[in-house]
């Protein structure tokens, strides 16, 4: 396992954080803040003997990689990235086709964050992203994952294009996201599945699109050309969703 240490800031992340088992080192509140969702997170760090500081304001904003601590920050003992294989284990002992979000060199923390939290509300077992090129679990990512960094495993890869290969060994269909591929609602999206997303400005990279089974547009009638990478995730993974289910 590969760790990467990080600041959890904002009252749902670090509420969510302790909820979740994860070990929290340090906790930082505001001064003089009393509030009930900050009494609620201080009771659970009393629970879980973490140390509590209580720090002014400058302490925070000085300490805040996202602008938007709420007045709570956490130091977490780590996040920790999964394996491939780990993922691939959440399905089968779940019962259930592995469905996968492969991101090809999503660089917003903010993206990030959110196609991890769709991630997890789809039901997907687990995200891909690659080592180089990429943003990694930053503290941004975790607060705009809202929680959910703590229940779905992300794995990062050396390189994208093998690994779909190696996953297509094992009875895993891959579908991308282009513009000029055929409409999401004509293609058949069930069964063992990976979602690929491009970057947000180039897309997927030609290498990666070139081992995608499928390729899927999503229908547009506006007058802007394309939506954001993580709108867009969750467009398609709802779309697997509901294929899903109706075959249920």
């Amino acid at each position: 396992m590969r760790y990467e240490e990080l600041t959890i800031e904002g009252r749902n992340a670090v509420l969510e954080a302790f909820r979740s088992g994860k070990t929290i080192d340090r906790l930082f509140v505001l001064d003089g803040c009393q509030d009930g969702p900050v009494r609620t997170i201080v009771r659970e760090a009393k629970k879980h003997d973490t140390i509590v500081n209580f720090v002014p304001k400058e302490r925070l904003d000085s300490m805040s990689e996202t602008g938007h601590h709420q007045g709570v920050m956490a130091y977490a003992a780590a996040y920790e990235y999964a394996e491939v294989e780990d993922i691939l284990k959440i399905a089968e002992e779940k019962g259930e086709p592995p469905f996968l979000f492969l991101l090809d060199g999503i660089e917003d923390p903010h993206n990030l964050g959110a196609i991890i939290r769709t991630a997890n509300l789809a039901g997907a077992h687990g995200v891909i992203i690659p080592k180089r090129r990429a943003v990694g679990l930053t503290a941004t990512v975790a607060r705009t994952s809202a929680g959910a960094l703590n229940y779905t495993p992300v794995a990062k890869v050396t390189n994208m294009a093998a690994t779909i290969e190696d996953l297509k060994k094992r009875g895993i269909w891959f579908v991308c996201a282009d513009m000029g591929g055929e409409s999401m609602y004509r293609l058949n999206l069930t069964g063992p599945i990976g979602l690929v997303i491009g970057n947000e400005g180039e897309g997927v990279s030609r290498l990666v699109k070139e081992k995608c089974d499928m390729i899927a547009s999503i229908p547009m009638k506006g007058d802007i050309d394309s939506l954001n990478a993580s709108v867009a995730t969750g467009v398609l993974a709802y779309e697997i969703v509901r294929q899903r289910l109706a075959k249920a």
